[in-house]
């Protein structure tokens, strides 16, 4: 009788356990994303029905990559800004919100050289991300020009990409440098938009260094987030490479401040000449991928994971990047096929959203 008793308290404590747990343990829709750059962001590029596909796919997000030398290649006169109009308007046309990767300095606007690599002059950097939030903002006159679409201003910018890596940041160490430009991107998106909020540059590798860097070099207040691209070869390192950076944020006092992972990947080129380090084949590539979603999914109120993107939604297999065969779908052979990696993604992240 007493055995009876206890195992029922028991079964009661558990059921009323159960119910504490929150709803809201399943991520919110806007916590998955995926990158679209290369095919899809190209200025003119067909891209058919990749953005309606991408909409069915449960990604809430996309991070697109805006590139500063199609908009102003030959100077500051103008701007065209056609190519990423497109890429917004077919965006909030599926009802997803975007993340801007603004990256690539045009020659003429060039500090070291005439590389896109190159650290950029302030003012000339400033004058196009104001002429972005003036079409993409609150205030854009590219929703006022489109009134059939929903309107989803972009209020939080990345600037720049990877710029612990030369191929990026041509000025090295980048530290000193990359916080100046950040501190004027920062002060000029507000400018425009007084509730504008940058991600910091995704930072590979030895990322947790990198970003120590940046706060050594007074870099704290010029960004609202931290931004993590964690390529490496186990869906566990990738969550290890995520408490790396959370110790760095509270040694230097930003605990508060969430991490996005902006780029997660593990290209599918095994067996080939095509060489990473965290390579995979096909079946590899969506195993990793399952795996290190529920992983983040599950450290994401612990380490304050706002957002995950997957890298990347189209890429061309072709050409000496690994990274060709890194997207959910691909080019091959001239068309458009899924690799087995968005099967992953889709069911995934369905099964994330209900918890």
């Amino acid at each position: 009788m007493i055995a009876v008793s206890l195992r029922a308290c028991l079964v009661a404590v558990l059921c009323l356990l159960a119910a504490a747990v929150p709803a809201s343990a399943a991520v919110p829709r806007d916590w998955l994303g995926v990158m679209v750059d290369g095919p899809m962001t190209a200025p003119g590029a067909d891209v058919g029905d990749e953005w309606s596909r991408l909409g069915d796919s449960g990604a809430g997000h996309v991070r697109a990559e805006l590139y500063w030398p199609h908009a102003q290649p030959d100077g500051p006169e103008a701007v065209d800004l056609s190519a990423s109009d497109a890429v917004v308007l077919a965006a909030a046309r599926e009802g997803l919100g975007v993340l801007p990767v603004v990256r690539g300095t045009p020659g003429w606007a060039g500090t070291v050289g005439s590389g896109d690599a190159s650290p950029p002059r302030l003012a000339a950097l400033a004058g196009y991300l104001k002429a972005l939030v003036r079409r993409y903002g609150p205030a854009g006159s590219l929703w006022t020009e489109h009134p059939e679409v929903a309107r989803r201003p972009v209020r939080t910018w990345q600037v720049w990409n990877e710029p612990n890596l030369r191929a990026y940041w041509a000025r090295q160490p980048f530290a000193r440098s990359f916080v100046r430009m950040l501190r004027a991107a920062r002060a000029a998106l507000r400018d425009v938009d007084g509730g504008a909020r940058v991600v910091l540059a995704g930072l590979p590798n030895r990322s947790w260094t990198a970003l120590r860097s940046v706060y050594r070099a007074g870099g704290r207040r010029a960004f609202d987030a931290v931004a993590l691209h964690p390529y490496t070869g186990k869906p566990g390192h990738v969550v290890k490479l995520v408490r790396l950076a959370r110790r760095e944020m509270a040694r230097y006092g930003d605990r508060r401040k969430a991490v996005w992972i902006t780029e997660l990947s593990w290209p599918a080129t095994q067996g080939t000449h095509r060489r990473t380090g965290f390579e995979t084949s096909n079946a590899g590539q969506a195993k990793r991928l399952r795996r290190a979603l529920r992983l983040l999914a599950a450290e994401r109120r612990r380490l304050r994971i706002r957002r995950v993107y997957w890298y990347t939604w189209l890429s061309a297999e072709e050409g000496p990047s690994a990274f060709g065969w890194s997207g959910l779908r691909r080019i091959r052979d001239g068309k458009r096929v899924s690799a087995p990696s968005l099967r992953a993604f889709v069911r995934t992240g369905r099964a994330l959203r209900r918890g």
